[in-house]
């Protein structure tokens, strides 16, 4: 009688038990063309990757891409990868990954092991059957994935990439190489998983079109100049870090630009406040960690984006407004952006603790900018008055008493739906 059919054997053996029929994924999956190119792109979320391959690929940091490519061109093409996540896992490093391993779970009780000596005799069977369990995986995971071959006239290609974990949303660039050039897609996947700031705001009905105002270039340079030199505390009686950052782009645009190389944030509750404890004891990297509200036209941030470098001590913050300013028919938001440099102790805080930013607040301002014309998503960038210069020797400074000095100059950016090459207005 085989061993899979003898119902104690099989829970012994640590059976693996994908489901290659649960394809649910494919209900959010996105296609965009070019010529005769088709492509479709979906990521899976935790339980749907748990579900497929049968093991948690996300506590593992490991994120399937499914991907599809039609090709009814005349021209071979072939995917280039690095482009997609230049830190990828090949389908066996990511069945490794991901291996069941009972006996370094059983060693990992040290001493505390002998108490289960009656039970020794399960041991080798579990070692077997994680054994047995890892050459299935191995087999299967190779077999899902996308292979990295031409795909040539007339032909299609679909199959598992197997990249780093990214939630809430995540930008999936797929570049298909051929003789002629190469063609690129750029896609903005939502991946559940994440109770972001932004999902519970409605941006107060500022897109409604009795609510908007139209300018042209003077009009906005006008409008912009005037807006508010500082955020404020709730109250609106002291105020904090500058206003000096404006963005133009529907909402989708900037989360796609951003999207990339930024993370978004989540909602403070119990849970994410302990993840953010968590990362400051342990130094471990919370990307998606919760932003304290500061407050702008009477209300807190629309939404928040970090880019977390070394530590959550180290990362930049970038608050942004809705505003029902529109340039180009494109909605306007003016934001805050500053960098944490370090730690320190505040008697005006909560918690007795703030970071400490980056004196040098142009110095933020101008880092999204290079940012931005790195990855080619500027179509317009100039920059514009109405912060109030202010020097080293005289800094003004925010709502934790960090001081701050800056040149008084807003930076003011049109943010393009594709990449593009940006134009540079004489602005003051």
């Amino acid at each position: 009688m085989a061993i899979d059919r003898i119902p104690i054997l099989r829970r012994l053996l640590v059976p693996y038990t994908p489901r290659p029929g649960d394809r649910s994924f494919l209900e959010r999956a996105q296609t965009q063309r070019d010529g005769d190119l088709e492509v479709t792109v979906a990521v899976l979320d935790a339980i749907e990757s748990r579900k497929f391959f049968g093991v948690p690929m996300a506590r593992r940091g490991v994120q399937p891409v499914w991907l599809k490519v039609v090709n009814g061109d005349q021209t071979p093409y072939r995917l280039n990868l690095l482009t997609l996540d230049p830190n990828y896992f090949s389908p066996h490093e990511a069945a490794s990954v991901n291996h069941f391993s009972s006996g370094k779970r059983f060693l990992g009780f040290g001493f505390l092991a002998l108490l289960f000596w009656p039970f020794l005799w399960i041991l080798p069977l579990k070692l077997f059957g994680a054994w047995r369990g890892n050459r299935r995986m191995d087999t299967y995971f190779q077999s899902q994935a996308f292979h990295l071959r031409p795909i040539h006239s007339g032909q299609q290609s679909e199959g598992f990439v197997f990249t780093n974990l990214d939630i809430g949303s995540k930008v999936v660039c797929v570049r298909l190489l051929g003789a002629g050039g190469a063609k690129e897609f750029t896609f903005h996947v939502a991946v559940p998983g994440l109770d972001l700031d932004y999902l519970r705001r409605e941006f107060l009905g500022l897109g409604r079109p009795e609510t908007t105002v139209d300018c042209d270039l003077a009009e906005l340079q006008k409008r912009l100049a005037a807006m508010p030199r500082a955020v404020t505390n709730r109250r609106g009686s002291r105020e904090g870090d500058p206003v000096n950052l404006l963005v133009a782009g529907q909402f989708a645009t900037l989360l796609s630009a951003f999207g990339a190389r930024w993370d978004e944030t989540e909602l403070i509750s119990i849970a994410t406040s302990w993840k953010t404890f968590r990362a400051f004891l342990t130094g471990w990297d919370y990307r998606y960690s919760p932003v304290s509200s500061l407050y702008l036209f009477g209300r807190q941030q629309d939404f928040a984006l970090q880019r977390v470098r070394k530590s959550i001590n180290e990362r930049l913050h970038l608050r942004l407004w809705a505003t029902p300013l529109r340039f180009r028919g494109q909605p306007v938001w003016v934001g805050q952006v500053s960098r944490d440099i370090g730690v320190r102790f505040t008697w005006r805080t909560w918690n007795l603790t703030t970071h400490r930013i980056d004196p040098d607040v142009d110095e933020a301002r101008d880092y999204v900018v290079e940012d931005l014309l790195q990855i080619g998503r500027l179509e317009l960038a100039g920059y514009v008055d109405g912060v109030q210069a202010c020097q080293p020797s005289n800094p003004r400074r925010n709502l934790t008493g960090d001081p701050y000095f800056t040149d008084g100059k807003r930076a003011a950016l049109l943010v393009s739906q594709a990449k593009t090459q940006p134009t540079f207005v004489a602005w003051t």
